[in-house]
């Protein structure tokens, strides 16, 4: 089945009005993707007041997929696809600040969003595992890719990312159609299974053909899923149905 997509994760209220439409007209789901982002900015909040790369980067995803989830548990094969990024490497989840409130770091709060898109596909994974659910939960990231994604970054990445800096860039990143290729493996590659992550081939993982590629550890720590599910379903006020 195809049909359209919500366009931000910024507004919760957005999120649940972009549900609801889809409900209209929608009785299953066999593919989500979780692509919204946002990228070093300055310091901001969402309209629900959470700081902004945690907000769209990660609790958008989690309610997004926790009000579609029942579309999606009845359909044979259904997945969850969300994007991460390998710089979750170097992220931690502040649960003592969570929003940056004692301090923001743009690197901190990016690292720390794209390290909870993995504790959140591998802890509902474990609960769709649980229940017999033929729906599984899968994670992507795209290696370096030319976009304006990083035009808060610093102006070595900035040059970087629009391939101003030819020499290096041929190696170090890739166009928007091959860092599309993890994402679309994970979505329809017959063997992909339940809590796996694909990401590019070639020299730590910047750019290549999409494989099976590993999380840090920091991402298999259960206590800090459970604990980032909790959170979340309270900072959001979405609670899953059906899913263990």
């Amino acid at each position: 089945m195809a049909s359209g997509g919500v366009s931000g994760t910024r507004k919760l209220a957005s999120v649940r009005e972009a549900v609801g439409l889809f409900r209209a007209e929608n009785a299953r789901l066999d593919l989500l993707v979780n692509n919204a982002g946002v990228m070093w900015p300055p310091y901001g909040r969402t309209e629900d007041g959470f700081e902004l790369q945690f907000g769209v980067n990660h609790l958008g995803h989690f309610a997004l997929t926790g009000l579609l989830l029942e579309l999606m548990l009845p359909v044979p094969g259904s997945r969850v696809v969300t994007v991460s990024s390998s710089v979750h490497k170097r992220g931690r989840i502040h649960f003592d600040d969570l929003h940056g409130v004692t301090g923001y770091r743009p690197a901190r709060a990016y690292g720390q969003s794209k390290l909870a898109n993995l504790l959140s596909t591998f802890e509902p994974q474990r609960r769709l595992s649980a229940a017999t659910a033929p729906t599984i939960a899968v994670a992507a990231h795209p290696g370096v890719v030319r976009t304006d994604l990083a035009r808060h970054a610093p102006a070595p990445i900035r040059e970087l990312t629009n391939g101003r800096l030819t020499r290096m860039s041929g190696w170090l990143l890739q166009e928007p159609a091959m860092g599309a290729l993890p994402t679309v493996r994970a979505a329809v590659d017959p063997g992909a299974t339940g809590g796996g992550y694909h990401g590019p081939s070639g020299w730590a993982e910047l750019a290549g053909g999409p494989v099976p590629v590993e999380a840090h550890r920091r991402a298999h720590d259960v206590a800090a899923q459970r604990r980032l599910w909790q959170e979340s379903e309270r900072l959001t006020g979405v609670r899953y149905r059906n899913a263990g």
